[in-house]
C-alpha cells in the first residue's frame, strides 16, 4: 500500500504506516527525517501507545468513538463486525509444579484471565498499529540502527497480533502486579508484558523462562524497562512461562523462585 495521496502537510499522518512498515522506501526515508525533530508526532505515538495497553488487556468493550476514527483515519481501512461486548473467558487451567521448585505459596497468584483477540479493535490491522506504536516514541537523538530494530520488533509483534489463532491472557499476583501474554500456538510465539513491577535491584534483571515437561527451563529472554519481549520457539506442548529475578545479563539456568507465572493453556497451548 502506497501513502504517496498523503500532502507535504498531512506528513503527521505517517506515524502508524510507519509503525507497520507499510511505506515505500522514499516514504519511509522521508517520514524518518521529519521524525527525528518532531515533537508532535512522539507525542501522538505516546497518545497511541497508551491506547494500546488499555485496549490490550481491557475487556471487550467497543473503543471511544474519537480513539476509533483517529485509528481508521490513520491505517485507511474499513471497520469490521464488532465482536460481542461480553465473550466467554477460558476457565483457569492449574499450574504446573515448577521443575526446579515448589509451586508458589497458596493465593499468591491469581488465575489467569483468556479471551481471544477477537475483541473490536477496528481492525486486525488497527490492533497492530495500536500495540506496535508502543515502539515508536522515538526521542531525536536515537540513531537509525535503533529506528530499523525497533521496526523489526513492531513487525514481530503485528506478526502475532495477524495470526488467527492469537490469544491474549493475563497472570496477577495479589499485590496488582501482573503478566501479559498475547500468544499464537500455531506460530510458536508470544508478546510478553510486565505491569505494576518496580524496577529489579541494581546489578538484577527480570528473565522470562519457558516451562516444558521433562525438560529443563528455557530462557526466552530479559525484560527491558517496559518493553515487551517477543518469545519465540513456543512449542504445543510448552505449559507456562514464568518470571524471576537475576543476575544482570542473566543466567543459564534459574537461581530463584518465579515472582509470576502464567500457564499457557490459557492462551491456547496444550490443546
Amino acid at each position: 500500500m502506497s501513502f504517496r495521496l498523503f500532502r507535504r502537510e498531512d506528513i503527521h499522518s505517517l506515524a502508524a504506516p510507519y509503525a507497520l512498515d507499510a511505506l515505500e522506501p522514499g516514504e519511509r526515508a522521508r517520514f524518518e527525517k521529519h521524525l527525528r525533530g518532531c515533537g508532535s508526532c512522539a507525542a501522538e505515538v505516546r497518545d497511541l501507545s497508551e491506547d494500546a495497553v488499555r485496549l490490550a488487556w481491557s475487556t471487550a468493550e467497543p473503543a471511544p468513538a474519537a480513539m476509533r476514527e483517529r485509528v481508521l483515519a490513520a491505517v485507511r481501512t474499513t471497520p469490521q463486525e464488532l465482536a460481542p461486548r461480553d465473550p466467554a473467558r477460558a476457565r483457569a487451567p492449574q499450574l504446573p509444579p515448577h521443575v526446579w521448585g515448589t509451586q508458589p505459596p497458596p493465593g499468591r497468584t491469581r488465575a489467569p484471565r483468556s479471551r481471544p483477540l477477537f475483541v473490536p479493535f477496528a481492525t486486525a490491522t488497527a490492533a497492530a498499529a495500536l500495540v506496535v506504536a508502543s515502539l515508536f516514541a522515538v526521542q531525536a537523538e536515537r540513531t537509525q540502527d535503533q529506528l530499523d530494530a525497533e521496526r523489526a520488533q513492531a513487525r514481530e509483534i503485528a506478526h502475532v497480533l495477524a495470526a488467527p489463532d492469537a490469544r491474549a491472557a493475563t497472570g496477577e499476583e495479589a499485590g496488582g502486579r501482573s503478566i501479559g501474554v498475547i500468544a499464537s500456538a500455531s506460530e510458536g510465539r508470544a508478546v510478553v508484558t510486565l505491569s505494576g513491577y518496580n524496577a529489579p535491584p541494581s546489578g538484577k534483571v527480570r528473565q522470562l523462562w519457558l516451562m516444558r515437561p521433562g525438560a529443563q527451563p528455557r530462557s526466552l529472554g530479559l525484560f527491558e524497562s517496559d518493553t515487551p519481549l517477543v518469545a519465540s520457539g513456543l512449542s504445543k506442548s510448552s505449559t507456562s512461562l514464568a518470571v524471576t529475578v537475576e543476575p544482570d545479563g542473566g543466567s543459564a539456568q534459574p537461581t530463584t523462585q518465579p515472582v509470576v507465572q502464567l500457564a499457557l493453556k490459557s492462551v491456547g497451548f496444550e490443546e
